[in-house]
């Protein structure tokens, strides 16, 4: 049977937009609307130096060379720490994937592959700067082969987030990783992704945003190159800063097989003060 937008997902982000729209509410009449918008500015820095929480989906509507659709739901923890006088940030990220399988295109749901990075943040002169590099893991944690790769894979990430302009903020997430164990008879990993961000805030804790993810494949040349335009809204309640967005993307350029060629990427994210 062929997945379809489920109901779940739907009502999971309807519940995240009227959620938002009640705490922005809630956040004007009690006078909070200026905390918002400044947290805006921050809200969606992947190095933001506090403890977060996300909860991300991607409903993708058609893969190429098939007509079939799937879907990845992502959590992801984010946590900050210290070795000695240097300031780290760890990222970890597992997802829940529905894919189609072989021989006749079968949805299957489950487990993905988890994914862990620890960026070491550079001591900049503007805190509104941030820029991070370290090493990145991959295992192989997928519950179905077609799930995951079945390899461990290893390599870096790097990040930099520009908020110094309150009203537009800047950056962009590389990574990088290539597998160095796992099943023989699966293809090896060797896989380059790049992320821009592009935020620009309209004021009052709303901001349009784009965030695609690019991706190569050093082992095929296969790629994946979307393009994106979204709106979302930022709420700060007490020390919880609150993000909820939406953002269709569209393939500008792919080969290959297995790659969007549209998606819906909406998320609820959290951080903690």
């Amino acid at each position: 049977m062929t997945l379809k937008p489920t109901s779940v997902f739907i009502a999971v982000f309807i519940t995240f937009i009227f959620s938002g729209i009640a705490m922005g509410q809630s956040a004007s009449q009690g006078g909070e609307q200026q905390h918002a918008t400044d947290a805006a500015a921050q809200a969606n820095n992947p190095l933001a130096n506090m403890v977060a929480f996300n909860l991300q989906n991607y409903y993708i509507g058609e893969l190429t060379e098939s007509d079939e659709n799937a879907n990845q739901f992502w959590l992801r923890y984010a946590q900050p720490f210290s070795i000695a006088n240097a300031n780290w940030l760890m990222r970890a990220s597992l997802p829940v994937n529905t894919f189609p399988t072989p021989p006749n295109a079968s949805h299957e749901t489950g487990l993905g592959d988890f994914n862990i990075f620890a960026a070491y943040l550079f001591d900049m002169p503007n805190p509104a700067l941030s820029v991070g590099i370290g090493p990145q893991l991959t295992a192989p944690t997928a519950t179905d082969e077609a799930l995951g790769s079945e390899k461990w894979s290893a390599g870096f990430a790097q990040v930099l987030f520009d908020a110094r302009n309150p009203k537009f903020q800047y950056g962009y997430l590389l990574t990088w990783q290539a597998s160095f164990a796992g099943e023989d008879g699966r293809d090896d990993v060797n896989m380059g992704a790049l992320q821009p961000f592009l935020f620009y805030q309209l004021g009052g804790g709303t901001y349009l945003r784009s965030a695609p993810i690019w991706v190569y494949n050093f082992e095929n040349d296969g790629h994946s190159v979307p393009l994106g335009l979204g709106i979302g809204q930022v709420i700060k309640k007490g020390k919880t800063v609150f993000n909820v967005f939406m953002e269709p993307q569209f393939s500008a350029m792919d080969d290959g097989p297995g790659f969007p060629e549209w998606q819906i990427f909406f998320a609820l994210n959290m951080q903690f003060l």
